[in-house]
């Protein structure tokens, strides 16, 4: 963990820092190195805070709590995140309504059975990579807002005091990160701004691709329950049932992926074990596979990203023509 740290904080913060200080005379290369940079966000993102985020990183409070502020680093909110991420998605995985990673921000998504259809999903399997590049674009930019409102309308941030000084917290968050990324590259650049703009939004379109497809690879694939609450607001299956009907691993052999993604290639233990660092995932991999197998409950695994993506794409196409169900 700690090698993956400094090589990732490393492959994200080199290029931005060539770039700030003016020293690259060539728009090329300034692409070239925004795209590297693009690979570390996806890195971090994955290898470094989500973990730091749960609180798997490490049993020193301080310096997990010091690693979930990456996030912030590259100019999202770790707060609001953590409402996101840990409390909604962790809590109600693929419960519609509730999750929020299969309530698609705009019409023209649709990741689960109950949302609404319409005809234009027939064709989100072709247009959906789209949305996914801009995802962290999006973040950056009005997602932290936006769910702060949310957050407070449903409880979540619980006073008006609260919700401005978390709002009041995102202006120099959102300052610092445009200022270093973005503004002293295009002052001290040696050739036009175009170039700058350029790279800077491929950098987020890469990153965004990335993070994006591991994350739908866990849970809008083949197999996948949507299990929804019954009359008296109550699931039928247990908390770790429900995990294992929703959620489903990926390419279990492919070592290079499982470092770079930071074992989200095991999303199920992952969700079994959020507690627990994901350099182990590998190893509990085997005992919940067999003890999941002795209970006669579903154990998920897409054998290759090859056969993850692919299903993916059936999914998405199937949810776009299909009829919504109802609650």
């Amino acid at each position: 963990m700690v090698l993956k740290t400094i090589v990732m904080l490393l492959v994200y913060t080199i290029p931005v820092v060539l770039l700030s200080c003016g020293s690259i005379t060539s728009p090329v290369i300034a692409i070239f190195l925004y795209l590297i940079s693009g690979f570390g966000i996806a890195g971090i993102g994955m290898g470094i805070m989500h973990d730091a985020n749960h609180g798997a990183y490490t049993k020193r409070s301080r310096l997990s709590h010091m690693l979930s502020h990456t996030l912030d680093y590259m100019g999202c909110s770790s707060e609001m995140w953590k409402l996101q991420h840990n409390v909604l998605h962790h809590t109600y995985t693929n419960i519609h309504g509730h999750d929020e990673d299969i309530d698609a921000p705009l019409f023209l998504l649709r990741f689960s059975p109950y949302s609404k259809s319409y005809k234009i999903h027939r064709f989100q399997h072709y247009y959906v990579w789209l949305f996914y590049g801009v995802l962290t674009l999006y973040w950056v930019t009005v997602k932290d807002f936006k769910k702060a409102g949310d957050y407070y309308k449903m409880g979540l941030i619980r006073t008006k005091k609260e919700y401005y000084i978390r709002l009041l917290k995102l202006i120099p968050l959102k300052a610092f990160y445009f200022t270093y990324a973005l503004v002293l590259p295009m002052i001290f650049a040696p050739f036009s701004v175009y170039w700058i703009l350029t790279g800077f939004v491929l950098m987020h379109l890469l990153a965004g691709i990335l993070l994006s497809v591991v994350f739908q690879l866990a849970h809008v694939v083949p197999d996948m329950q949507f299990p929804q609450p019954d009359e008296n607001k109550q699931m039928n299956a247990n908390w770790y049932t429900h995990q294992l009907q929703t959620t489903s691993n990926f390419a279990p052999k492919n070592r290079l992926l499982f470092w770079y993604l930071g074992g989200l290639t095991n999303q199920i233990e992952h969700h079994l074990f959020p507690n627990i660092c994901h350099v182990h995932y590998r190893t509990i991999s085997k005992i919940v596979a067999r003890t999941a197998k002795d209970f006669q409950v579903p154990y998920y695994v897409n054998k290759t990203l090859f056969s993850a993506v692919s299903g993916h794409i059936r999914t998405l196409r199937l949810l776009g023509r299909m009829k919504t169900l109802q609650q």
